[in-house]
């Protein structure tokens, strides 16, 4: 279940609710769960709880969706699925892999993302596009001049900032999604300790033992 509160559909702002329609019908979303592409839609349920900033993310979507974008649908779907894999988000991720292959891309392509890097499913322009995800996601904006100089050989100023700002927006996304545990993202930590078998000694160091076998050895 998510961390936060999930807004019904009688709690719903009014502004929201032709949103609620067109993804659940008349159904109360909490309620009765799910969206036609198979998640359980509570992105929009949790977000409902401050209309302001649930049409701001709207707005985010619409941006980046618009016709007056100059950067193309193939590119900006590659920013936007790298960067929830490399952000750990399975909603991010699983959701623009099937934006990819609308826009394009082959299976073996959607494959290869997460080990792009030795991969030689994609072009020169591809690739940077990747890196450059990584470098946004992964290291904070360190951009190397290289990555960046094929960027500017084959895109405008403006696709640049466009990729840019989407791919960042994507990484808040699959970020939020992973903090809130929104949508296929609400799993337990992985990283947690594995208890010795029972009866063992429960303080015992394992490296002193290491350690005294090789000496006596």
């Amino acid at each position: 279940m998510p961390r936060l509160r999930q807004v019904s559909r009688d709690e719903a702002d009014k502004s929201l609710l032709p949103v609620y329609e067109a993804l659940f019908g008349d159904r109360d979303p909490v309620a009765e769960p799910g969206t036609a592409t198979g998640t359980p839609g509570n992105w929009w349920t949790v977000f409902a709880l401050v209309p302001e900033c649930f049409h701001h993310a709207v707005s985010g979507f619409q941006f980046y969706r618009s016709k007056e974008r100059r950067i193309t649908p193939k590119l900006r779907e590659l920013g936007q699925a790298r960067a929830g894999f490399a952000r750990g988000s399975q909603f991010v991720f699983s959701q623009h892999c099937k934006a990819l292959r609308a826009a394009g891309y082959s299976e073996e392509q959607i494959s290869a993302i997460p080990g792009w890097a030795s991969s030689d499913c994609f072009d020169e322009l591809e690739r940077a596009v990747l890196a450059y995800t990584d470098d946004l996601v992964l290291s904070g904006g360190r951009v190397p001049d290289s990555t960046f100089d094929i960027l500017k050989k084959h895109l405008s100023d403006e696709e640049i900032l466009e990729l840019t700002y989407i791919t960042c927006t994507y990484e808040l996304h699959a970020t939020m999604c992973r903090a809130l545990r929104l949508e296929y993202d609400d799993v337990d930590e992985r990283v947690v300790e594995v208890p010795i078998p029972e009866g063992e000694t429960r303080n015992i160091d394992f490296m002193r033992a290491v350690d005294q076998d090789r000496k006596d050895s």
